[in-house]
C-alpha cells in the first residue's frame, strides 16, 4: 500500500493522536476503536490487517501496552514513503499519545491525592470502571468483527471465551494454563 501525505496530514496526524490521548481513560487500548475508524476507514492510511497486526503484536510482545500505536505509526510511515517517515511516524503517534495523557495524570493524581477524602473524588472512581470495562469491550468486539468475521459461526470460539472468563472469576487456576488450553483447542481446529 502506498499513500502520500501532505504537512497538513501529518499535522492532523499528530493532533488526533494527541486527542485519544486525553479520552485513553483505561490505557491507549480504549481508543483502538476510534484510532480503526480514523487510520482505517476514514483516512485509508493502513489496512485492515495493518491495524490488527499492530495490536497483536504488541500485545504478544513484552513491555509496555501502549506499543500497539509506535506499530501503526510505523505503518502509517511505512505506507507513506519508508523507513525515515516510519519512524517520524512512531516519534509523532507516541508523542502524540503519551505527553498530554502523562501530564493530565500526575496533575489528576497530585490533586485526588490532596482530595482523596472528598465524596466527589471517591464517587469519580467508582464511576470509572465501567466506562473503562465498556470502552474494553468495544475494542474487543472490533477486533473480533474485523475483517469480515462472523460472530454466528464462531460460537465455540464466544463459548470458550465465556467458559475461561467464568473460570478466572471463580477458580484460581493460573491463567498460562488457561492459555494454553485455548491454544491446544486452537491448535485442534476446534476454535
Amino acid at each position: 500500500m502506498s499513500i502520500t501525505l501532505t504537512p497538513g496530514d501529518w499535522l492532523q496526524f499528530f493532533v488526533h493522536f494527541l486527542s485519544l490521548s486525553l479520552l485513553s481513560i483505561g490505557g491507549a487500548i480504549t481508543t483502538a476503536p476510534d484510532m480503526h475508524r480514523y487510520l482505517v476507514d476514514a483516512k485509508h492510511w493502513m489496512t485492515d490487517p495493518q491495524f490488527n497486526a499492530s495490536i497483536a503484536i504488541a500485545q504478544a510482545a513484552p513491555g509496555p501496552n501502549v506499543l500497539f500505536v509506535a506499530l501503526m505509526g510505523w505503518h502509517v510511515g511505512l505506507n507513506a514513503g519508508g523507513v525515515a517517515t516510519g519512524l517520524m511516524a512512531v516519534f509523532l503517534t507516541m508523542l502524540g499519545i503519551l505527553v498530554p495523557s502523562t501530564t493530565l495524570t500526575y496533575l489528576a493524581a497530585s490533586w485526588g491525592h490532596r482530595n482523596r477524602d472528598k465524596l466527589g473524588v471517591r464517587a469519580f472512581k467508582q464511576a470509572m470502571a465501567p466506562i473503562v470495562i465498556g470502552l474494553l469491550l468495544a475494542t474487543g468486539w472490533l477486533l473480533t468483527t474485523a475483517g469480515g468475521n462472523s460472530t454466528r459461526k464462531d460460537w465455540p470460539l464466544w463459548l470458550l471465551t465465556a467458559a475461561i472468563a467464568l473460570a478466572v472469576w471463580r477458580t484460581r487456576i493460573h491463567l498460562l494454563w488457561l492459555l494454553a488450553a485455548g491454544a491446544l483447542l486452537g491448535w485442534c481446529g476446534l476454535v
